[in-house]
């Protein structure tokens, strides 16, 4: 059983306790606080947020059906281990999921469409600049959704975001992402937009193959 002490003490406000502690529980994730392969008990969680077992429990089970834990009867939950191999076939699947319908849109979206992402882009910025791995990892998700709502398909971008998350945990014994890739990452995004605002299609398809290959997508 993990000790837990890497867990932070995070005091969680009574409303809306379940969705704080699921959002809680997630950042955990992509910031390493929750271990590969370390079992967590819900009182145990439930202390550390300030709130009763019953909503850690309930947001497990969430995390439980998006494949980032598993439920061990009178234990708690395990968090799964992905291997290196794993977290690429997921960026590879994104890349082959979300690269076409970039590609579309650059061809297809008025200028005005990507003018108007310019705050979600500084978004991705300004977690970038103060190192907020989770904040982060949050606000790079809402770009790429805001990008891939412009196709008009909900589906496409519920699959697209499914894959984005699970892609953002960590394998075991990863290093912390370090703010200067979250720092290049974010000026991927903004120089994306200005090259899809200026309709410069050959530095958009350079742009938007170029960044899937990069670590803290």
């Amino acid at each position: 059983m993990h000790s837990e002490a890497s867990v932070p003490a995070q005091k969680v406000v009574r409303h809306s306790v379940r969705g704080q502690v699921l959002e809680a529980l997630r950042a955990a994730l992509v910031d390493g606080d929750l271990v590969p392969g370390e079992i967590y008990s819900g009182p145990a969680l439930g202390e550390r947020f300030g709130v009763s077992a019953t909503p850690v429990r309930e947001a497990m089970q969430q995390l439980a059906l998006e494949g980032a834990v598993e439920c061990l009867p009178n234990r708690g939950f395990r968090v799964i281990v992905r291997t290196a191999r794993e977290l690429a076939e997921l960026v590879e699947v994104r890349a082959l999921l979300e690269v076409p319908v970039m590609l579309r849109l650059a061809r297809t979206a008025p200028v005005s469409a990507w003018t108007a992402l310019r705050p979600a882009a500084a978004a991705t910025a300004a977690a970038a600049a103060a190192g907020d791995v989770p904040g982060y990892a949050e606000s790079d998700r809402a770009f790429h959704r805001a990008v891939l709502s412009l196709a008009g398909n909900e589906q496409l971008v519920h699959v697209a975001d499914d894959l984005h998350r699970r892609a953002q945990w960590p394998a075991p014994g990863a290093p912390r992402i370090r703010r200067a890739d979250l720092v290049a990452d974010a000026a991927e995004h903004s120089a994306l937009l200005e090259a899809l605002i200026a309709q410069d299609l050959q530095v958009v398809e350079s742009l938007v193959r170029e960044h899937f290959t990069g670590a803290p997508r």
